[in-house]
């Protein structure tokens, strides 16, 4: 919601708005930076809901007994649809490209943006999470071309109309796979250009069946981007693309991944190669992806966004290239992901840790409303536990907290994972607080 807030205010728009996080008082500096930058916060009470001439926008989390959506329809208020109003603007613009996938948007679709922006493109760009080269989750451009992460998870892919469509990847994530095969099929059909990863079994399925799509690859020579020469760095990694060297500031081999979605699309908007690589080298990562906390006491600590079976691998992946022994501190998003996925996430875990790694796990993140609660972390623990990794159920993550300081010793690596919660961000720079201070003592 707050990019398209920002887009929305960028042009010309009267934003007012509420959030529960608001209510609850977690994560106040977010809210002070909208209040400074002229949005009005109410509470979510339905006050901020006042006659028929208010549009409330409002994600498809929102449940109906909200107290703002009474009040919408009280006072008349129309009321649209996240993903319906971003898909209006989006469908506007002259050049558009829609990033899809599991796993990777929020990468990737900065990357776009790094590049165009370099290049001088004065992009419009709706991300999913913050970009750090603009510190911010939004981009309002004056351009023509108009970049967004677009989400599957709710079926409002359907919405969006993209010259450029990009597919990254596809797993089971949120529906079956059936209906995600449909849901991609149909986003790409339209495009002008398709962008499609031939390492991913989904999305090169979909590149035999259009055979004028745009593909990259790490290992497929038939790819017109290929990879190579792929070479992890202390600060990022290297790899040359058909030839041309590139260097990145984030690590892993999923990012040469997404960084190939981003030069293939910047390349079907009329970028140079050498051009697209160069703005690329501009991108220093999204926030809380493999996002390096601090380190004190011979102990890092790292925020990360993993909170599915594929950004778990690639998480794990990617510090497992490095030595040291992996804490993992792992917040599920919700009790229905667990529910819907229980044995995916015991399989990944046991795979993807090493043989010293630990696992703490506290029940998922809840802040209301109603959910089956029959599935919860304690059996992904036990399952993960039975393959014969060294994982713990806690009650709570201040638990979690003061098991990880126990356990730390020089040479690990805390990794605070999970999607959804704000504050697991704050949760990460505390321990790494506490490790100052007991450094230091």
């Amino acid at each position: 919601m707050l990019p398209l807030a920002l887009i929305l205010q960028a042009r010309g728009a009267r934003v007012e708005g509420s959030d529960r996080a608001l209510d609850q008082g977690r994560t106040p500096d977010k809210f002070d930076a909208l209040r400074a930058r002229g949005i009005v916060l109410h509470p979510q009470d339905g006050s901020g809901l006042r006659d028929a001439s208010q549009i409330l926008v409002a994600s498809a989390a929102v449940e109906a007994d909200i107290p703002d959506v009474a009040a919408a329809l009280r006072v008349g208020a129309s009321r649209v649809s996240r993903a319906e109003l971003l898909a209006d603007l989006f469908n506007a613009a002259a050049e558009r490209i829609g990033v899809a996938g599991t796993s990777g948007k929020s990468s990737v679709t900065g990357m776009i943006a790094a590049i165009l922006h370099a290049i001088g493109g004065r992009p419009t760009v709706m991300n999913g999470a913050e970009m750090k080269l603009f510190g911010a989750s939004a981009l309002p451009g004056g351009g023509e071309t108009f970049v967004s992460e677009v989400d599957e998870s709710d079926g409002s892919i359907a919405l969006y109309r993209p010259t450029i469509a990009v597919v990254n990847n596809v797993a089971l994530d949120h529906k079956t796979m059936e209906e995600l095969r449909g849901l991609f099929a149909d986003f790409v059909r339209g495009a002008r250009t398709a962008v499609l990863n031939l390492d991913n079994p989904e999305t090169a399925s979909l590149a035999r069946d259009h055979p004028g799509a745009l593909t990259y690859s790490l290992s497929d020579p038939k790819a017109q981007l290929l990879a190579q020469a792929v070479r992890p760095t202390s600060d990022g990694i290297g790899f040359t693309v058909n030839g041309l060297p590139v260097k990145l500031q984030v690590p892993g081999r999923h990012n040469v991944a997404n960084a190939l979605a981003a030069l293939a699309a910047a390349t079907a908007v009329g970028v140079p190669l050498e051009d697209a690589a160069r703005g690329l080298e501009t991108f220093s990562g999204i926030r809380r992806r493999l996002e390096l906390v601090g380190a004190a006491g011979g102990v890092t600590v790292i925020d990360d966004f993993a909170h599915n079976p594929d950004k778990i691998t690639a998480t794990l992946s990617t510090l497992h290239a490095f030595p040291g022994r992996l804490l993992l501190m792992f917040q599920p998003q919700g009790y229905g992901p667990l529910r819907l996925f229980r044995s995916e996430f015991i399989e990944t875990l046991a795979e993807q840790m090493g043989a010293e790694d630990v696992l703490l796990m506290p029940e998922p993140v809840y802040f209301g409303g109603t959910v089956d609660r029959s599935v919860g972390s304690r059996e992904i623990v036990e399952g993960v536990a039975a393959r014969g990794r060294h994982a713990e159920a806690l009650p709570d993550r201040p638990a979690c907290g003061e098991r990880l300081l126990q356990l730390a010793r020089p040479g690990d690596r805390i990794v605070v994972m999970g999607a959804r919660d704000d504050t697991l961000t704050q949760f990460a720079a505390e321990l790494l607080d506490r490790l100052k201070a007991s450094a230091s003592a």
